[in-house]
This record gives structure tokens, sequence and C-alpha cells, in this order.
């Protein structure tokens, strides 16, 4: 199933009923947003959110980056008849004023209700995706679904055991670094000395990840560490300075470095990056650290680097 587009349409159809939420808000297992699901969804087991027992109804529950809520407020303030026609709803929740669509869709050859809401959580969007057949619209009306919407918090941190239980590898050294954040929950860590509010890039920080792309050919790791390297978001003027095969926990792998500038303030940066290839997916790690605190922050990365194991 595809969920919708953020915040798409409008279209409420008014209910008398709705069944009652099922208790207190619950919070999918790594994510900072939670809810009180509706009463015959359940924590879901393959995906952020909930469901209902023959998964015909789906409530994803993520997070963005920040920016994204204040970039609608300020497109909505500016253009206060809606965007492209469209003009979302408000509603209040715990975390604050939040914005959301409904519409009528199609997935595949069945008509759906698909939602759409966007909340602040400070230094994270919260957003939440619902879609179910139109066929359940008597029992998940437009007011249940808005009366789920308000039901929505959000927690300042989750536990570290928490957010690792959701990624595909286990990590068993920290390097005594003071954050720890899934930048997306099963997708990315991040574990650095600063903290998002502040911008990670003045003080070393690691990203650890699995990408899909893998090179098809041991020749081809080369080229591809090298394209990768060149494509971390943020980095501006870079340069490499080395790049070559190395062993990564006895299987191939290929470690990369950079000079290059980041963040707001144009930190001067070296950055390195480590493939460990093998597996469903290729290992990404890295490791970024202000010019002159190079020296003390290599051996870190490499410390975390070689206390990552797959799960078993």
């Amino acid at each position: 199933m595809t969920f919708s587009r953020p915040l798409t349409a409008i279209a409420f159809l008014v209910a008398a009923s709705w069944p009652a939420l099922a208790g207190e808000a619950i919070f999918p297992q790594g994510v900072r947003v939670g809810l009180a699901p509706l009463v015959g969804l359940a924590p879901s087991k393959s995906f952020p959110g909930f469901e209902s027992e023959d998964e015909s109804v789906k409530v994803l529950v993520t997070e963005l980056p920040a920016a994204a809520y204040g970039e609608l407020k300020t497109k909505l303030a500016a253009s206060p008849k809606g965007i492209d026609g469209i003009k979302p709803e408000t509603i209040e929740t715990a975390a604050g004023l939040a914005y959301y669509t409904a519409e009528t869709a199609r997935d595949g050859a069945t008509t759906v209700r698909r939602y759409s809401m966007i909340l602040s959580g400070g230094t994270f969007s919260g957003y939440v995706a619902v879609q179910f057949p139109e066929n359940a619209a008597k029992i998940y009306s437009d007011d249940a679904v808005r009366q789920m919407f308000a039901s929505a918090v959000v927690r300042k941190e989750v536990p570290i055991d928490e957010q690792l239980a959701v990624m595909p590898f286990k990590i068993t050294e920290f390097a005594n670094f003071k954050n720890v954040r899934t930048l997306a929950p099963s997708a990315a860590v991040v574990l650095a000395d600063g903290d998002e509010s502040a911008g990670f890039e003045p003080a070393p920080f690691m990203i650890i990840g699995i990408v899909g792309a893998s090179p098809p050919q041991p020749e081809d790791r080369a080229r591809f560490a090298q394209q990768s390297v060149t494509q971390i978001p943020g980095v501006r003027d870079g340069h490499i300075t080395m790049s070559e095969p190395v062993r990564i926990d006895g299987m191939p792998g290929f470690e990369t470095r950079i000079d290059a500038t980041t963040g707001r303030d144009n930190t001067a940066v070296t950055i390195v990056q480590w493939l460990r290839f093998g597996g469903p997916g290729t290992l990404r790690i890295i490791g970024s650290a202000p010019r002159e605190q190079w020296s003390s922050a290599f051996p870190r990365f490499r410390a975390v680097r070689d206390g990552i194991q797959p799960k078993g």
C-alpha cells in the first residue's frame, strides 16, 4: 500500500457517531509522536503506526525535518485561501496546532479515504497518514479520525534501547557520544556530541545506516564509494583525500575521506565514509568532525565502526 502525499486535499463527511479511542496515547517504537488509536487498531509489526487485524486500515506515524511544519505554516500565511486551491484544516492537539487534510482516492481498484496531519515537535515535525477502504467510513468516519488526530502528543526523547531496537544492526560501542538519535525509524541513526537544536556539524558526529544499492561487481566498489561520499547532504566544496579498499569485521569494505565545509557556519570538516559490503544491503558509516578535532575524533569513529554487528 502507498500512503498519500502529505496534505493533499480537503473533503469532509459529517458522521453522527464514531468508534471510541482505544485508550491513552501510544508511541510507535522509535518515534517521538504518539496518539490514541481508534478501537480495532493495534501497533503494526511492519511499519511505525497502527493497523487493523485484516491490514485494511493503516495509520502511519513518523517524523519529518523540523522545517516541514514551518514551511507549510509560512506558505499558508502567504496564501490564506490555500495552496494550489487546497486549504488544510487546523486542529488543536496536546502538541499544539496541527494541520490536516482528507481526500477520497484510489489504491489500485479500491476507493479509499486518506488523511494527513503534520504538527510541530520543536526539533522535528510529526507526520501521521491514515488510509482505509471507503466502505469502512461508516465506522472510521471523518470525525473519528479528527478525534484520533486531536489525541496526538510528542515526547522529547526516545529511550536509546527503543531507538536501536528498530535498526537492522546492533551497536555495541558508543565511544562516549552524548546523543543518540534515529534520523528516521529503522533507516539511520546518528551519534553526536552536539544536538539537533544547535546543529550537529560544530562537533564530531556519526550517521549509520543501510543503503539498498550495492556495486554490481567488486571492481565497481571504488567508483561507488567515491560517488556516494560526494552525495552526503549538506556537504559543500568537498574533495577526496583518500579512497581505498579495507576489511571491516572480516568483510570487504571501502574507506573514503574528504575535506569539505558544512553547516550554517561553513564549518571546515574532515569526513570519513566506510562502506561494508555483503548482506541484504550495504552498511554505510559516516563520521564528521571539525578539522581541528579530527585527530581525537577518528579513533572514536573507528571504535563505533568496529562495534557494529548484524542482528542474529
